[in-house]
């Protein structure tokens, strides 16, 4: 795993107008090395897709082709980002103010040690403050 993925990251990858050199990179990174994400990843994904065709950003067709996209990444989920909602996430959370979804991004990478690509500016802050790399900019 070369790095821990957040939603804000992997969804541009899904339109055109949001993606990035940046981000572009980092999917080519992921599909070299895979990356990691919490258990909750594919829950947000979906429900980034289901808000962008509610918003008329796209069809139910092209959701669900982006769908099997975004499922046939080489993205690991942890196991344990459950159990370590309890403790851990639940710390980083209240520590840096953020949600316990976004916080459960930045426990994955701090127990692993490995990078965070995420655009979430709040998210990267929190990262940087744990000495952190933070991917995505």
């Amino acid at each position: 795993m070369s790095f821990v993925l957040d939603n804000s990251v992997a969804l541009t990858w899904c339109f055109e107008d949001e993606r990035t050199p940046a981000t572009t990179a980092l999917l080519e990174r992921l599909v070299e090395a895979g990356a990691l994400a919490p258990g909750l990843w594919p829950l947000e994904a979906i429900n980034g897709l289901l808000v962008a065709e509610r918003r008329g950003r796209l069809d139910p067709p092209r959701r669900h082709r982006l769908a099997g996209f975004l499922q046939a990444l080489p993205i690991s989920l942890d196991p344990e980002t459950a159990s370590e909602a309890w403790t851990a996430t639940m710390a980083l959370a209240e520590r840096f103010a953020l949600s316990a979804y976004d916080a459960a991004y930045l426990e994955l990478a701090h127990r692993h040690g490995l990078p965070l690509a995420t655009l979430d500016q709040e998210l990267r802050v929190a990262a940087t403050a744990l000495g952190l790399a933070v991917l995505g900019n």
